[in-house]
């Protein structure tokens, strides 16, 4: 058997020992951080420390370093990079720049003990992406989501921080932003299949992926992608995604029910792992009080994935930093 099949957060800059003692109990695959634990590198490599020492192994630590509005990490200790979209607007060559900035930030995180980051998109833009979503995106088009997101997803890795593919499978049709409401999408099932899954087809071979919370209503017209058994038999079959399967965040109020429920609901469906943000000590009694510890395909899934974590490749940073500037300029 292997550890809880959940991923928790925690409340500040600093473990408590109430935090350590759950945690040691409840023995979570891992961790994530968000801007709430973040002041400064000393101080964020100490965290990650304790949160691995209180489950005493080297659990992954994840955390949302896009880019944009979407970093957790920000100046004056590590560098401010611009939306997705605009940087790939910008930049006279954008994989390129893509490869960069990405590899900058892999740079970043690894070196304050964060090894695991929610990236890369491979979503794609629409004429009613809420803007919430939109310019964390990468393009319109198949082609340019993919290679934009194989780029994003190789930087990381030789940077020695596994990437997670998100947000499977698809939610650039959400009109709505799911951390308030449910989205819901009514185009057939053939389109959806033609154009919004098949970057999560292109990218299937990737270790981790992120579900989305968004009903689509031709094909499971109950329930969000994360809870439906049908949308994850989907996503493991047609699409063949057969990497490790973590959910969005349970607190996101596009989902209802308990915290306990909501986390039984989502390994119903077939996600291996829960993810839980806020680190609000009674929510996450209550979420590991429903998800067992990972065993079978879910185990073998998560240990495939943590494999893949390597040492760094060297680079230049400075010269890094210069030519991304050049390629922006």
């Amino acid at each position: 058997m292997g550890h809880r099949a959940v991923i928790f957060g925690c409340e500040g800059t600093v473990l408590t020992d109430a935090e350590a003692r759950f945690f040691r109990r409840a023995d979570p695959w891992g961790f994530i951080l968000f801007g709430r634990n973040i002041d400064n590198p000393e101080q964020v490599r100490a965290l990650t420390a304790a949160l691995r020492d209180s489950v005493g192994r080297d659990a992954p630590v994840l955390i949302d370093q896009e880019g944009g509005r979407v970093q957790r990490m920000w100046p004056p200790h590590w560098r401010e990079y611009l939306p997705a979209l605009d940087q790939m607007a910008r930049a006279r060559d954008p994989m390129r720049a893509h490869y960069v900035r990405n590899r900058l930030i892999a740079e970043e995180l690894h070196a304050v003990g964060i090894d695991v980051n929610c990236a890369p998109l491979a979503d794609l833009v629409e004429d009613d992406t809420h803007p919430v979503l939109l310019n964390r995106l990468s393009g319109r088009d198949v082609d340019t989501v993919v290679e934009a997101a194989r780029v994003c997803a190789d930087a990381l890795l030789d940077g020695g921080v596994l990437p997670v593919l998100k947000h499977i499978p698809g939610y650039g049709r959400a009109s709505v932003d799911s951390h308030l409401d449910l989205p819901r999408v009514s185009v057939p099932a053939e389109e959806l299949v033609a154009r919004d899954f098949a970057p999560f087809r292109a990218l299937r071979d990737m270790a981790m992926g992120m579900s989305a919370h968004i009903v689509f209503e031709d094909i499971d017209s109950d329930n969000p992608a994360t809870t439906s058994e049908r949308m994850i038999r989907l996503v493991r079959e047609e699409i063949g995604f057969s990497g490790l399967l973590m959910t969005d965040d349970i607190g996101m109020q596009a989902l209802s029910g308990g915290m306990a429920a909501r986390s039984a609901a989502c390994l119903e469906a077939g996600c291996d792992l829960v993810l839980h943000c806020n680190g609000e000590m009674a929510e996450m009694e209550q979420v590991a009080s429903a998800c067992p510890p990972m065993d079978g395909a879910a185990n073998a899934r998560a240990d495939a994935a943590l494999a893949q974590r390597k040492a760094p490749r060297p680079i230049d940073s400075a010269a890094l930093v210069a030519e991304l500037d050049a390629l922006l300029s």
